[in-house]
Parts: C-alpha cells; sequence; structure tokens
C-alpha cells in the first residue's frame, strides 16, 4: 500500500514492526522511520494499517503518533475494528484537534499490492473529499459509506461475517464430499461452476487441499474477525447463529496448530472431526 503511494508520487515515511519491511520499502524509494511517532512526525495523513483496535490505540496514543501528527492532520485508521473501538478511538483523535476517516478494507495482499482494494469509508463528507485522492491510490472500489465514525467499521463487520461463514461452509462441505469417498478437487470443480459457486469458494477452495497454500489472509485473522462480528450481534441483540458455529471451527483450527496457516486451512479441523486424513 506504501509503495503504491510513493508510485503516485506521495512523499511517504513508513514505519514497521520488522527492519526488512522498512528497508524493503527504502529501496522502493519510500523514507524508512525508526518509530511510528518519526514517521508521523508533521505530517498530513498518517494512515494506520494494523491487525486490530489493540494495536491501532497503541501506535497512536502510547508510541505517540498522533501527538506527533500535523495540527490539523487526519488519521486514515484502516484496521478491523469492532465499531465500538472505532468510536472511542475517534473521540480521541478529534479531541487531539484533528481529523479521522474510519477506513476497512477488503482484497486481502492481492488488492494491497494491486491498488484494488475495497475500501468502506466513513468521515464527514469534507475529510472524505480532502481524503480522496489517497484513497482511490489503495483500492479501486471506494464507497463513502457514512459520515460517523464506526459506520466503516459496522459495514467492515458485516463483510467479515460472509467471508468467514463462506470460507467455513466451504471446508464443511468438502470434508462431507470426502467422507463420501469423492475428490474433493473434482468436488471443486463441479460445484465452482454450479449454482452452488461463489467468489470464496473458488479461490479458498483450491488452496484446501494443497500442503502449504501461501498465506493471503490467516485462520487466527478469522478467529479475530469473526469474534467481532458475535460481539456486534451481542451488542445489537443481533442473533448470529452461523456465523458463531463457523468462529468455532476457526478456534478448532487455531487450537490444532494452524493459526498462522492461511484460513483456507480451517477445512483441517472438519477433517480432523471427520475422522480424514489428506
Amino acid at each position: 500500500m506504501a509503495e503504491n503511494l510513493v508510485k503516485k508520487q506521495f512523499a511517504v515515511t513508513g514505519f514497521d514492526v520488522r527492519a526488512d519491511n522498512i528497508r524493503a520499502f527504502e529501496s522502493l524509494g519510500g523514507k524508512g522511520a525508526a518509530t511510528a511517532a518519526e514517521a508521523a512526525r508533521d505530517a498530513d495523513v498518517l494512515i494506520v494499517m494494523v491487525v486490530n483496535a489493540t494495536q491501532a490505540e497503541s501506535v497512536l496514543f502510547d508510541a505517540g503518533a498522533l501527538d506527533a501528527l500535523a495540527p490539523g492532520g487526519t488519521v486514515v485508521l484502516m484496521a478491523t475494528c469492532a465499531p465500538s473501538a472505532v468510536k472511542a478511538i475517534a473521540a480521541r483523535v478529534e479531541a487531539s484537534g484533528r481529523h479521522i476517516v474510519d477506513a476497512p478494507v477488503s482484497g486481502g495482499t492481492i488488492g494491497a499490492k494491486g491498488g484494488t482494494l475495497t475500501i468502506m469509508a466513513a468521515a464527514s463528507k469534507a475529510v472524505f473529499d480532502t481524503m480522496h485522492p489517497v484513497l482511490v491510490t489503495l483500492g479501486d472500489k471506494l464507497f463513502h459509506v457514512g459520515e460517523e465514525p464506526g459506520q466503516g467499521a459496522a459495514v467492515k463487520t458485516v463483510n467479515q461475517l460472509l467471508c468467514g461463514v463462506h470460507i467455513a461452509v466451504a471446508a464443511e462441505a468438502f470434508a462431507l464430499a470426502e467422507k463420501a469417498g469423492i475428490d474433493g478437487k473434482l468436488a471443486l470443480e463441479i460445484l465452482g461452476g454450479s449454482a452452488a459457486g461463489s467468489w470464496m469458494l473458488n479461490n479458498r477452495g483450491p488452496r484446501m487441499f494443497e500442503e502449504e497454500p501461501i498465506v493471503a489472509s490467516a485462520v487466527d485473522i478469522f478467529v479475530k474477525d469473526l469474534g467481532i462480528v458475535v460481539d456486534a450481534g451481542r451488542a445489537s441483540k443481533t442473533p448470529l447463529p452461523i456465523a458463531s458455529a463457523a468462529l468455532q471451527m476457526f478456534l478448532a483450527a487455531s487450537a490444532m496448530g494452524l493459526g498462522a496457516k492461511d484460513d483456507s486451512q480451517v477445512v483441517e479441523a472438519y477433517r480432523h472431526i471427520a475422522g480424514l486424513k489428506k
């Protein structure tokens, strides 16, 4: 994402907890920083792309990045967070005299590299318009979903509900097919082109039959994200029985030591329960 901004002639200073990522960014024309606060120093825009709200709070408040940002600057929060957490972060950002865009994304590493992310942005119309050139550099599907922080996070929560359930139910289907003695790859070929097909089935399905698939998104990401989904349902008194069941299967996969593996490997939890082996 930072590389795409550099390619569009934005002056970008970046910080990452991994030093090799900073060196790689510098080789692409960016400027590396030793701390998050140094990266944010006097910048007009601070993009926070981390795993969750806890990390976002650490970067902004504990590491001093918010205080280092230029007065009147804008924080673009792109982590997947609970709507309530985004609202709390936004209150602190705005109290400092700065602006915030609640802008979670979908599209994974492929979308990040290609600048084809889907971005669900919530901010005042004036702030959204100001940030438009930055956001369209990062994603080609940009939506202004509302003017209140937390509304972007709410849309991302719904997105992750569907993504997590689609992956889990695809894994469940393949486990049933394999239990019946049907070749899983053949089942994928048939189902992927039928009424049962979906983007997630055709994207994650092939990786369910690879020994060590490339990690596009990890099992533990969906442990986190479906946890956010279920918590949102509890907070709004909205029953989410299917999302809750999917969360349990991702938890089972994580407990099997697969938390850092590609999220398609939730299929191993189903195979284990069904008494199947690859």
